[in-house]
């Protein structure tokens, strides 16, 4: 790998999620300078978003080898490998404890809106690769905040970025840069072309559509849909995460005539609730059958290839119309929850090389084409299969999979391993495979609710016929990334 010397700067990671809190550790494991920005308050703020999802992953599968290394002195106590988190206690429990190991090399409130070879815009040529990257952002004390030299961002001496022109006013220079700032705030629209149905956006501005797996453990959100008629558009984990909970509302006294129209884009197959009891995953096929308890029970009924191009108030209620003119019954409220998509804006200025469907690196997307991958059937990967034109700048985590949604931790955690050794010059260790993967399945979101001790529909009551489900449990305050930031998942 050709990098500009520019060792005296750092790596300039962004996003204080799993991965991108994994790439801080392994760098920083290797001696090299790193700076994670994090737009939120905390780290994990995508994660804690969905902190009432319950991943579909157990401990053993969502702690990193180096941050594990690096906790370690700290006298973290690893929690139990078999247990399965749900996302607020993945933030409580091992990221925001990750986050304080690393100390002021990680910045709080720092928003990213962009990233450029300095002094050059994408188009012009000479000198770029002698370069330095401009991270370019705004603060959370106010917009181009000045950053003081020396101590920029809050980095310790150890970590300092030195004085400018390195740091300048809302600026960070930049050896090499990882975005892992995940999906989580780019979820795809209702509309099946890929842009919003008409009447959507007006429709989600008055809350009536949402784009979030809702916590059913919140009196609040049951009861605005206990009863009620609820179309949940998309066929991921998160469609299931949320027909699950619709279904456990409707098994209660307080929810009963709750029904959900799910909507799908295609039919329902052989493999539309993945692997079942077969899965090497046991929570992710729990899940799956949990949604099929759902259509079994009549707590819910499905609307196959339906394509949504409209939505609109019909009376009090909502219609949706698709685009070969069928229609929706009347509902109460939507729920869409097809997909996530990566946020390039911020790219603009920088020469990425992306598969043309997916929005992945070119070289990975062929590995992670959801027409032909679970999770566990990609391929482990790294450096060489995230490189872009740009060299030194890599996509890592959920973001280097675009818009596919087969997307494991372990596989980020396996990338990030791989980046750090490339950055280091460790070629051997960039390309060796560290990683074994389960192989069944479908991935695509989180896990069951944990369900309140009493209630009817507990673990077990809401199984379908077959194999038992996973006793996680559905109703308490609990819940990717994906596909929450981390689905199965980070």
């Amino acid at each position: 790998m050709s990098m500009p010397d520019s060792t005296d700067l750092p790596v300039v990671v962004i996003g204080a999620g799993p991965v991108g809190l994994a790439a801080a550790a392994h760098l920083t494991e290797r001696g090299i300078r790193t700076l994670v920005l994090e737009r939120g308050a905390r780290a994990g703020a995508a994660v804690r978003e969905w902190g009432h999802v319950r991943l579909f992953s157990t401990w053993r599968e969502l702690i990193d080898p180096a941050a594990e290394r690096l906790l370690a002195p700290t006298g973290w106590v690893r929690p139990e490998a078999g247990r399965y988190p749900t996302g607020a206690e993945w933030a409580a429990e091992y990221l925001q404890p990750l986050a304080d190991a690393l100390g002021e090399r990680v910045r709080y409130g720092a928003t990213v809106t962009g990233v450029a070879r300095a002094g050059r815009d994408r188009v012009v040529d000479s000198g770029r690769a002698h370069q330095p990257f401009t991270v370019h952002l705004t603060l959370a004390e106010g917009d181009e905040a000045e950053i003081p030299s020396g101590t920029a961002l809050g980095a310790p001496p150890s970590v300092s970025l030195g004085a400018p022109p390195s740091v300048s006013w809302g600026r960070i220079s930049a050896r090499a840069v990882i975005d892992a700032s995940g999906t989580y705030g780019t979820p795809n629209p209702l509309g099946a072309d890929g842009y919003p149905a008409e009447g959507e956006q007006a429709l989600a501005a008055r809350g009536l559509i949402t784009y979030r797996v809702p916590d059913f453990g919140d009196p609040a959100v049951r009861a605005r849909f206990a009863g009620r008629r609820t179309a949940v558009v998309g066929t991921g984990a998160s469609a299931f995460t949320a027909l699950a909970g619709l279904a456990a509302l409707a098994r209660t006294e307080e929810g009963a005539g709750t029904h959900a129209v799910w909507v799908l884009r295609r039919g329902i197959s052989g493999s539309t609730f993945g692997g079942g009891s077969a899965d090497q995953l046991p929570a992710r096929g729990a899940l799956g059958l949990a949604a099929k308890a759902a259509l079994d029970e009549g707590h819910a009924h499905a609307l196959t290839g339906f394509r949504t191009a409209a939505v609109a108030r019909e009376g009090d209620r909502l219609v949706l119309a698709a685009d070969d003119g069928r229609r929706t019954e009347p509902v109460d409220q939507v729920i869409v929850l097809t997909g996530l998509r990566p946020d390039l804006s911020f790219l603009a200025e920088v020469r990425l090389g992306l598969d043309e469907r997916l929005s992945a690196p070119a070289a990975l997307a062929p590995l992670i084409d959801p027409n032909r991958h679970s999770c566990g059937t990609v391929r482990p990967h790294g450096a060489a299969e995230l490189s872009h034109p740009e060299e030194g700048l890599f996509l890592a985590g959920m973001k280097s999979y675009g818009r596919a949604p087969t997307f494991l931790a372990m596989t980020g955690y396996e990338q990030v391993r791989s980046l750090a050794a490339a950055l280091a010059g460790d070629t051997e260790a960039a390309r060796r495979v560290e990683l074994t993967l389960p192989e069944t399945g479908v991935c695509g979101g989180a896990g069951l609710f944990d369900e309140a001790a009493g209630d009817a529909g507990t673990a077990g009551g809401c199984c379908a016929p077959g194999p038992r489900l996973i006793p996680l449990g559905v109703g308490a305050p609990d819940v990717a990334a994906a596909r929450p930031s981390g689905g199965c998942c980070g």
